[in-house]
């Protein structure tokens, strides 16, 4: 029985570790201390996904009327989202779930159609845990520093709003095309130096695009 015991408690160890060691895992750990403190109010409008929305850290401002909570964390791609549904998406039954992820997917040599169905796969997982839940995916964003993917973003984000068009309670949401100037040159200035992660103008641009969309 000693021995049985022991055993357990190893692997429990053992499995603990692995956890702490996961990516991703002390932010969602810092997202769950938060909703300990407090938690949001249901039938919120989530905004889940990567780096865009976790420097987004002003987005309620931008959408004064609606309750927002941002559970975007940087560096993550479709896979980590999907892991972590449970702990970032499932438990705060919002009305609303917009995502913002797969570009990071890109760099890490996703193709066109890995993405493509990482997104149906997302959206699988979020329909059997709610079926009734609006969802709204953003266009994949043309970050100056990442001008070499655009030919394959440009492809997925034509091929994800296609199949959402099929789907109920599912909105494409095109901020793609609004970045660039007339000349069509990308705007540049809406970027941070890094030519990355946007900065206010950028996020003025998508406010004024998203706005209609949300519920």
């Amino acid at each position: 029985m000693k021995r049985v015991t022991l055993l357990l408690l190893f692997l429990a160890t053992f499995t603990f570790a692995n956890a702490q060691e996961a990516p991703f895992f002390k932010d969602i750990q810092n997202f769950k201390k938060k909703d300990s403190v407090q938690f949001p109010p249901k039938k919120a409008i989530l905004f889940v996904g990567s780096s865009t929305f976790t420097n987004w850290k002003d987005v309620q401002d931008y959408f004064p009327k609606q309750v927002i909570i941002n559970r975007g964390f940087g560096g993550s791609s479709l896979p980590h989202v999907i892991n972590y549904a449970n702990d970032i998406i499932f438990p705060y039954n919002a009305k609303q779930i917009v995502i913002y992820c797969g570009e990071n997917d890109f760099t890490g040599n996703a193709s066109v159609d890995d993405v493509v169905n990482r997104v149906q796969k997302l959206f699988d997982l979020i329909r059997a845990n709610n079926p009734k839940v609006h969802i709204a995916y953003i266009s994949i964003k043309p970050s100056p520093s990442r001008e070499k993917y655009w030919p394959q973003m440009r492809e997925a984000n034509k091929k994800i709003a296609e199949m959402m068009k099929g789907m109920k309670n599912a909105k494409f949401i095109n901020t793609f095309d609004s970045m660039f100037n007339a000349d069509g040159t990308i705007m540049k200035d809406i970027f941070n130096s890094d030519m990355l992660h946007m900065n206010a103008k950028g996020y003025a641009i998508w406010q004024k695009i998203m706005e209609p969309y949300l519920k």
